[in-house]
């Protein structure tokens, strides 16, 4: 397959039931950069097998962790994935024209997502398109720098493609609940350092809008027992995020906009 002068960065954390075919998705792809947090895992073997610059690196934080792979890139376009998520070969297509053709005039492109949880693809509740600006020209883009819900800046236009990413995202009930105490815990040490206020009683309320909002207003139902799921997941991970905010407040923890972000599977 004919490289293009593409960058791929992807950080990961013991992602070996997924890397290989995130890694299958951008064979096109000049470099492919990989930033791991220690695996101990298959993660590094699989990085190598695909010939990826792999890197080891503590943990600062999504956004920070993404541009430091970022940083290491070196090729004029960059792509941003997940390790669990995927290029299918429509977009790679696309990917291809605008990395090759010297009259793109876009900075960034914006792709939608569509999500695949516990073998279905949902389509309401927000959960499509899911919007993300994913491709960008590397002098122009970076990632904000927050440890969690990061996303890409480009400085230049942006154009909206209509061909998708796949990204196959966490079914185990077990592994969702770990992660919603970690995405909650980092949220709420954000809402705290930009001085942010909460209570039991305010985070019960957030977390009853979410579910609503989700699961009748954006019509999660129609998702079937999946939409269920996620509407339940999302509003959980609401709760517990303003609730810790709460307790944070309480607490006066003075320290807490020093401490380092958990790391991924923390």
């Amino acid at each position: 397959m004919e490289k293009i002068p593409l960058s791929v960065a992807i950080i990961t954390k013991n992602e070996e039931e997924n890397l290989r075919g995130c890694l299958q998705s951008v064979a096109f792809a000049a470099q492919v950069v990989v930033v791991d947090s220690a695996s101990s895992d298959a993660t590094p073997a699989i990085a190598a097998e695909f010939g990826c610059d792999f890197y080891t690196e503590s943990w600062h934080g999504f956004g920070p962790q993404k541009q430091i792979a970022i940083d290491r890139c070196s090729r004029p376009w960059v792509l941003v994935l997940d390790a669990d998520e995927r290029i299918p070969p429509e977009t790679a297509d696309v990917i291809r024209k605008i990395v090759t053709d010297p009259g793109t005039r876009a900075d960034g492109f914006s792709f939608p997502r569509k999500n695949y949880f516990a073998g279905r693809w949902i389509r309401h509740a927000g959960w499509w398109p899911d919007r993300i600006v994913r491709l960008f020209r590397r002098q122009v883009g970076r990632m904000t720098q927050a440890a969690v819900h990061e996303a890409v800046e480009v400085d230049g236009p942006i154009v909206e493609l209509s061909a998708p990413i796949e990204h196959y995202t966490e079914s185990s009930l077990s592994r969702i609940l770990q992660k919603i105490d970690k995405y909650s815990t980092l949220g709420a040490g954000e809402a705290f350092a930009a001085g942010k206020r909460s209570s039991a009683a305010a985070a019960f309320f957030r977390a009853f809008f979410t579910f609503l909002q989700g699961y009748i207003l954006r019509l999660g139902f129609l998702d079937g027992p999946q939409g269920l799921t996620l509407a339940v997941t999302d509003s959980v991970n609401k709760y517990f995020k303003y609730a810790k905010l709460g307790e944070l407040n309480r607490a006066g923890c003075g320290d807490a906009r020093r401490q380092p972000p958990p790391s991924p599977d923390a």
